[in-house]
């Protein structure tokens, strides 16, 4: 959290920002000058001063991340690595569906795309599992870039069976989310929100590391809420298309660990601010990939 300190010398006031923050089990401080009084544009400082901090504490563990990742990829014989792009769909079909409110557990969702074995749960639940695989594949095999229509085809794959009134449309209705203080946009500002974003999109995509990107695509694509349903699903497939176009490892939000998630969606939503959603989901994407960090003293060891 950033807080604005004051110190006296003589008999003058000089203001600073201070942000304290835990990296390697001790606690380090950062500080900004801000003069002799408080700046009209403090809220700007504050962001622009975090997103500094945030800068040279992460990009540089997320590129060493991509490296080692590549290079473990480099090693692994074609066979295994399609297995274990099969085990990552089936783990990231279960959980992004069961944060959805699925009844599928893991072993019957991976009983259901490894072997075809239907479960005895609700029909909806089946087939969104076997559509998100379809989805999932047709995302890692897209070569062009993020765009609408791409977010639309994804969405009509995975609805067209159980929900194929709302399947690939934008709504034209006012949605709510179960629980959230946020309310989203109404259905008069959906299209114009969407075309912000792609130009915000194309505009910043150069620009942005990449793991920044992703998780900004993430929250902004799901703050608008484009669809009626399954808005965080497309939103994490997207997320995970930017990971992947990029190189980077992909990311799973478990279920179980699911709290965390809603509670940081919805703190960035209703204050907007998205750096709230960036400091949790660099932590989480840090901590989901810290063995690549590790990745020359494993190799060695072995």
């Amino acid at each position: 959290m950033v807080k604005i300190k004051k110190k006296i010398i003589g008999n003058q006031s000089y203001y600073y920002l201070e942000h304290s923050t835990r990296e390697n089990k001790e606690v380090k401080k950062y500080e900004l000058y801000l003069g002799k009084k408080i700046p009209k544009d403090i809220d700007r400082i504050k962001n622009d001063f975090i997103y500094s901090i945030y800068k040279s504490k992460w990009f540089e563990k997320f590129d060493k991340i991509k490296q080692n990742y590549q290079k473990e990829r480099r090693m692994i014989p074609a066979s295994i690595l399609s297995k274990n792009i099969e085990d990552f769909t089936i783990k990231f079909t279960y959980d992004t569906n069961r944060i959805e409110g699925s009844k599928l557990t893991l072993r019957e969702t991976a009983m259901l795309l490894q072997e075809g074995v239907t479960p005895k749960k609700p029909l909806s639940d089946v087939k969104e599992a076997e559509n998100h695989k379809k989805v999932f594949y047709t995302m890692l095999s897209h070569k062009k870039d993020l765009s609408l229509q791409i977010l639309l085809y994804w969405h009509k794959l995975l609805f067209e069976d159980t929900k194929p009134d709302i399947a690939g449309k934008i709504r034209n209705y006012q949605v709510a989310i179960a629980g959230s203080r946020f309310m989203p946009p109404s259905p008069a500002e959906v299209e114009v929100l969407l075309r912000e974003f792609f130009k915000w999109y194309n505009s910043n995509k150069r620009k942005m590391h990449p793991v920044e990107l992703a998780a900004l695509v993430h929250i902004k694509l799901v703050s608008i809420h484009p669809f009626g349903d399954g808005n965080g699903r497309i939103s994490r497939l997207a997320m995970n298309f930017i990971l992947n176009r990029y190189g980077f490892p992909m990311l799973n939000i478990e279920y179980k660990n699911r709290n965390s998630y809603y509670s940081a969606l919805e703190r960035a939503q209703t204050k907007k601010n998205d750096l709230i959603f960036l400091n949790w989901f660099f932590k989480k994407y840090l901590k989901e990939n810290h063995k690549y960090l590790e990745y020359s003293k494993r190799i060695a060891i072995s």
